[in-house]
């Protein structure tokens, strides 16, 4: 008897599901808008780096980065979007470091180790936005939105250590510079997994104001020049490395009403 009345909850819960995504789906059909909106916009904000040198994300090791970006609303809750995203050390004793940790984690102890990092991400990403942002007829229109995607990333890095152990660093005569060895520049292409949270705020009609965090996923351990292919250097073989970005932007948004289908006077042979 249990079973019995098990079995008629479930049939009836899942004949509420079905009609749920039904009326959603005919309520969505309903609320279907003929005007498709663009937007094009500029971010500043901050790159940041975790990996052997910074284990965990720290505010201050952001360094400064430029995004533009294209969006296309693809459904009331989807947009897609593609962005170039660029960053580079401008001050030359502003290095990717985490000496806080240097006096409880031995490694970090040992390495005595930074690293200048030039990065620049060409991603494709889609958003789910929570609520309508597109409804022009509401008076605030705002929604928190998250994302993932995929990037293409090219990045420059050089590495410097103050331990005369990791004597290995320097490629070259002359690569050491008062007692800090040196590998030189090295720039390599990867792939990075993108992945976020934001909210973005409409202005006007047409300007729109957005704030974001991004975290990217990276499939290589070379970002900081270290990896396990180099025992010495004491890499973490089970934990590839990261990088961030965290600003806020400003876009201008273009609108497009779409043409009604033209009917034809006369039946085609298909029709």
């Amino acid at each position: 008897m249990a079973l019995k009345n098990i079995t008629g909850t479930l049939l009836i819960c899942f004949a509420l599901q079905i009609g749920s995504v039904f009326f959603s789906s005919a309520s969505f059909a309903q609320r279907v808008t003929p005007v498709t909106t663009s937007e094009i916009g500029v971010g500043i904000g901050g790159a940041n780096y975790k990996g052997e040198l910074a284990p965990n994300y720290r505010f201050l090791n952001n360094q400064p980065a430029l995004t533009v970006f294209y969006r296309r609303d693809m459904s009331n809750a989807i947009t897609l979007r593609g962005g170039l995203m660029g960053s580079h050390r401008i001050v030359d004793d502003n290095t990717l470091s985490d000496e806080a940790y240097a006096d409880e984690r031995p490694y970090h102890a040992y390495r005595r180790a930074e690293a200048r990092l030039s990065l620049f991400e060409v991603s494709g990403v889609m958003e789910y936005n929570f609520l309508d942002y597109y409804d022009l007829s509401q008076k605030v229109r705002i929604s928190p939105y998250v994302f993932v995607g995929v990037a293409g990333l090219l990045y420059n890095v050089k590495l410097s250590s103050a331990n005369p152990a990791l004597g290995k660093l320097a490629s070259a005569p002359g690569a050491a510079d008062g007692g800090v060895l040196s590998k030189p520049y090295d720039t390599n292409i990867t792939v990075a997994i993108p992945f976020g949270v934001g909210v973005k705020y409409a202005l006007s009609k047409h300007w729109n104001l957005g704030l974001e965090f991004g975290a990217r996923k990276l499939l290589t351990d070379r970002l900081d020049y270290l990896s396990e292919e180099e025992p010495k250097h004491l890499a973490n073989p089970h934990d590839k490395d990261w990088y961030f970005y965290n600003g806020v932007s400003i876009s201008y948004t273009f609108y497009r009403t779409n043409c009604p289908p033209v009917y034809k006077n006369k039946a085609g042979l298909l029709d």
